[in-house]
C-alpha cells in the first residue's frame, strides 16, 4: 500500500492543455486607405480621449448617450461627423456628413502628403484650449475667473470648433470639403487664420486676464 502512494506522490501532475491564442482581428483602414495603427497623439493628456479603434462603420446609434463619458467609446471620426450634421445643411443627414470627412480627407493628403488623420489629430491638439473662463456669484456679486479645462472638455471644444470654422468658411471655399479641409490643415500647423485656433487663443488670453 505505501509503495502505491508513494509512487502516486512522485508522479509528475499533469500538464494543463494551454490556451488557444486569441486571433489578431485585422485594423481596418480609415474609409479603405488610411492605416489608424500608425497615428500618434503626442499631448498626454489628449492621448486617453482621443479614440483611434478601427471600425467598419462609423455609426454607434447613440448606443453610448445615456452612459456617463460615453463620448470617449466613441471614434474621433464619428464625433467629428455628429458635428458636421450641427448645420441646417447636414443635420440628420450622416451619409452625407460622412462622404463630406471622407472626400476632405482626399483633399488634405493631396496637399500634405500625410496620412490625413494624423493631420486632423495635430489640429484637434493645437485647438484644444487649456484654460477658459467660468462666472461665480458671491452674494450680488459676479466675479470671472480663469480655470483649468478638463481633457474631454478640451477635445470637445476642439473638434466643435474645428466644425464651426469650417461650415462658417463653406460659402467662401464653394464646398464644404474644401473648407473642412483648410480648417484642419491650418488648425495642424497652430495658424491663427484657423477659426479653432484663433477661438483656444481667445480663450486662453481671457482666462489669463481673468486669473490676474
Amino acid at each position: 500500500m505505501s509503495t502505491v502512494a508513494e509512487a502516486g506522490a512522485d508522479a509528475a501532475p499533469e500538464a494543463e492543455p494551454e490556451a488557444a491564442p486569441e486571433p489578431e482581428l485585422p485594423v481596418l483602414p480609415l474609409f479603405g486607405k488610411w492605416d489608424l495603427s500608425e497615428v500618434e497623439v503626442e499631448d498626454p493628456t489628449l492621448r486617453k480621449y482621443i479614440n483611434l479603434n478601427a471600425f467598419q462603420v462609423p455609426h454607434t446609434g447613440g448606443r453610448h448617450a445615456r452612459t456617463r463619458f460615453g463620448k470617449h467609446r466613441m471614434t474621433v471620426v464619428e464625433r467629428l461627423i455628429n458635428n458636421l450634421m450641427r448645420s441646417e445643411r447636414y443635420t440628420g443627414k450622416k451619409a452625407q456628413a460622412y462622404k463630406v470627412l471622407r472626400n476632405s480627407f482626399d483633399i488634405v493628403h493631396a496637399k500634405k502628403k500625410q496620412n490625413p488623420m494624423q493631420v486632423l489629430v495635430r489640429a484637434l491638439e493645437n485647438s484644444a484650449p487649456r484654460a477658459e473662463v467660468v462666472s461665480l456669484r458671491y452674494g450680488g456679486i459676479r466675479v470671472y475667473s480663469g480655470v483649468d479645462v478638463s481633457p474631454a472638455r478640451r477635445l470637445e471644444t476642439a473638434i466643435a470648433n474645428i466644425c464651426r470654422g469650417a461650415i462658417a468658411s463653406a460659402p467662401k471655399q464653394r464646398s464644404i470639403e474644401k473648407a473642412l479641409a483648410r480648417e484642419i490643415m491650418l488648425a495642424a500647423e497652430g495658424n491663427p487664420d484657423s477659426f479653432a485656433v484663433a477661438k483656444k487663443e481667445d480663450k486662453e488670453r481671457q482666462a489669463e486676464a481673468a486669473h490676474n
